[in-house]
């Protein structure tokens, strides 16, 4: 209990403190955007799953293409100022896209577009708030400040999955999607208000835009764990993306009864990542990547359980345990990430990590609804639950994600 009382002193900071609550309100925002986008876009006129397929993949693709660049700028300028274009961006790409819906006018090229400026904010916002959090947090309590920062993230999580579902029944998807546009919105103020000591701020010497991207290559691919795990999650997150963005929302409307099923589902999840929190506060394993891989293999189960058909309550503790494992890793991946990467390349680094990891995911969206259409959908969702398995296997086959040992802590 007191190991506990000590982790949570760390909020007593006012800068981690302004982080926290701007990037928990951020995910708030971002956490009705599942069940608002795939059941706003499924219940306009004419459209299918396919439909859904290109709006998420036009999302999914800026944020791919613009990673690495996001990098770059993150370790070029203010990390808190490019949060900030970030989180205005995706405020303005979700007005947008609520404000199309409220009105009825959804050309599906407009419907893309904006869907593309979301992902493109993504792309500035990942690498930049990968690289701030050692800036704000000290280095000893890097995986404190990494599960707070879960921790207020995955209970929004649970927040937006419940009032999301229940927002989209009552009032519908376009009302939604508005109420995530004021969220980002007053997470780019809450941005805006924390101040960085200046010689907290990476500046470094500029270099040509490749030459950049050239010194944080050779920092990602002399790292075994770090390539081989992000291999594994270009097949993981593809398998992922095809299951939790378009198969399983087409599960749910054709026999689970609709959005509320499937916010259920993802509340499920999301419950799951804050046990998950507690459970990474205060887990120190020595070889955090084998931790954090091996914990991979549950991540099948939801898709096995909607694959085969099973009610309601059995796929929602599938989707929980899901929540619990991702969110240890994810805690175990950023500390080890901030520990092992120089300062000055960890968003560069951050980039890669991103850009392997989410390369195959808008083929997976592209993917999802014709393979759904061609071998039925619950088929698909088992197909996803083999990448899963295959993908984590061919992980533990590498000497660098078995071996590498975390630092001795007395926290």
């Amino acid at each position: 209990m007191n190991s506990y009382v000590r982790d949570l002193g760390l909020l007593r900071d006012r800068r981690f403190s302004l982080l926290l609550t701007a990037r928990t309100i951020s995910v708030l925002g971002s956490a009705f955007a599942p069940v608002a986008l795939a059941f706003g876009i499924l219940g306009l006129p004419g459209a299918d799953a396919t439909t859904l397929s290109v709006v998420l993949t036009a999302e999914a693709l800026p944020m791919v293409v613009f990673m690495l660049v996001g990098g770059v700028i993150a370790d070029r300028f203010p990390r808190r100022r490019v949060m900030m274009v970030g989180e205005s961006m995706n405020a303005l790409a979700f007005f947008a896209l609520g404000a199309m819906l409220l009105s009825g006018w959804t050309p599906l090229p407009a419907l893309a577009a904006a869907a593309g400026v979301s992902g493109a904010s993504m792309a500035v916002l990942f690498p930049a708030l990968t690289g701030i959090i050692p800036e704000v947090v000290p280095s000893d309590r890097l995986q404190t400040g990494n599960a707070l920062l879960g921790l207020g993230a995955n209970t929004s999580r649970v927040a937006g999955a419940v009032l999301s579902g229940g927002t989209v029944v009552l009032f519908g998807g376009g009302w939604a999607l508005m109420v995530s546009g004021l969220m980002f919105a007053t997470a780019t103020v809450l941005i805006a208000c924390l101040r960085l000591e200046s010689g907290e701020q990476v500046a470094g010497e500029k270099h040509s835009v490749i030459a950049d991207l050239r010194e944080g290559w050779r920092e990602f691919a002399s790292r075994q764990w770090i390539w081989v795990v992000v291999a594994q999650f270009s097949i993981l997150v593809m398998a992922l993306q095809a299951g939790h963005g378009v198969l399983g929302p087409l599960i749910a409307k054709e026999s689970l009864g609709g959005p509320a099923a499937w916010s259920a589902f993802l509340a499920g999840e999301a419950v799951g990542t804050i046990v998950g929190v507690i459970v990474s506060l205060r887990v120190r394993p020595r070889r955090p990547i084998l931790v954090g891989v091996l914990l991979c293999f549950p991540t099948a189960l939801p898709y096995v359980l909607l694959g085969v058909g099973a009610p309601l309550p059995l796929l929602v503790a599938g989707s929980f345990v899901l929540g619990v494992c991702f969110d240890v890793f994810g805690v175990l991946w950023q500390t080890t990430m901030q520990r092992e990467i120089p300062p000055e390349s960890l968003s560069r680094v951050s980039s890669y990590d991103a850009l392997g990891s989410l390369m195959f995911g808008p083929i997976g969206l592209m993917l999802a609804g014709p393979v759904a259409a061609m071998v039925g959908t619950q088929a698909a969702l088992l197909g996803c639950a083999a990448l899963v398995v295959v993908s984590t296997l061919a992980a533990l086959l590498s000497p660098g994600v078995r071996n590498l040992r975390a630092p001795v802590t007395t926290s």
